[in-house]
């Protein structure tokens, strides 16, 4: 990965942000989407730690085939809009080296908020939004978390202990500096707090339960999917954290492990129901996945081939 800012007039243009982005190699053309792609992570992200990226092999399938990818680097633990201040001013940061009018962003997990907000508040910078399992409607998973901790104080000092000593652990192993908030940020993903952040932040939500939003909102193109399988190969060494976390929604309701595959609705649904779970949505761990349902680079691949087509 090659850092951004690297040169001391950049520095003082654009403050502390930290953007890494892959060089580009148009060979085909089929992902070569008219604005820059920026990949945004979610909630105890990153964007590489110790060579492994978050968006594992991502942004060199894109790039590959002609895309320009952005991967930025956020808060790994705080609230959506605190994030979502953080990234826009990566985003300002792209279009000034690139020249480039507009991004198209997709965000993971608590990523979807995230890139929702930029798209909110600044619509003129944003050509697309497209959410991965974005939680975009809460999670049970949250739900019960904050639950628990408001419950019984023992319970709500481990967690944050535990949870905080790894947010920190993340933000020191990937060079990141930000302000971590593991609270705010489990306390954002709530029922409620989600209900609160949407009636905000509205752009591409749909009405239903489990249906489609407004395809565009503010002259921003929303887009979204999501995986419904919690457990997709054993030989995963995290497939035990979606296989814990799925335990969390109530039975019968489809889930990657940490968010309902309904629940991840925005704008356009491509599917809700890949083979998939909240890992494999990223590639991770290292690309490991379902062997009998598709791979999570091809979906990527023909997304950035969907925008390519959609003129973004």
């Amino acid at each position: 990965m090659k850092k951004l800012l690297a040169t001391a007039a950049l520095a003082t243009l654009f403050s502390t942000a930290q953007v890494n982005a892959m060089s580009a190699s148009a060979d085909t053309g089929y992902t070569e989407t008219q604005y820059p792609i920026v990949l945004v992570h979610g909630f105890l992200g990153f964007d590489s730690i110790l060579g492994i990226d978050y968006w594992y092999k991502v942004a060199e399938t894109l790039e590959a085939d002609g895309a320009q990818v952005f991967t930025a680097t956020v808060s790994n633990t705080n609230y959506p809009e605190y994030r979502g201040e953080q990234l826009l001013e990566q985003v300002e940061q792209i279009l000034a080296i690139t020249g480039a009018k507009k991004v198209n962003l997709i965000g993971h997990s608590h990523g979807g908020p995230t890139t929702r907000y930029v798209a909110s508040v600044r619509p003129d910078l944003v050509a697309s939004v497209t959410s991965i399992s974005g939680v975009n409607k809460g999670t049970p998973v949250a739900d019960t978390l904050m639950e628990w901790s408001e419950d019984s104080a023992t319970f709500g000092v481990a967690f944050e202990a535990a949870i905080g000593t790894l947010s920190k652990v993340i933000d020191f192993a990937s060079g990141a500096g930000d302000e971590l908030d593991v609270m705010a940020s489990v306390g954002s993903m709530t029922t409620e707090a989600a209900q609160t952040f949407n009636a905000a932040h509205p752009g591409g939500l749909p009405a239903t339960a489990c249906g489609e939003g407004a395809y565009t909102a503010n002259g921003v193109r929303y887009y979204s999917w999501a995986g419904a399988k919690p457990v997709t190969n054993v030989l995963d060494p995290l497939e035990f954290v979606t296989a814990t976390f799925s335990a969390f929604f109530p039975s019968g309701v489809a889930n990657d492990g940490f968010v309902g595959a309904c629940a991840a609705g925005l704008g356009m649904v491509i599917r809700n129901d890949f083979a998939m779970n909240h890992l494999d949505e990223i590639n991770q761990s290292l690309g490991i996945h379902d062997l009998f349902d598709t791979d999570p680079l091809t979906v990527l691949r023909t997304h950035a081939n969907r925008l390519k087509k959609a003129g973004l």
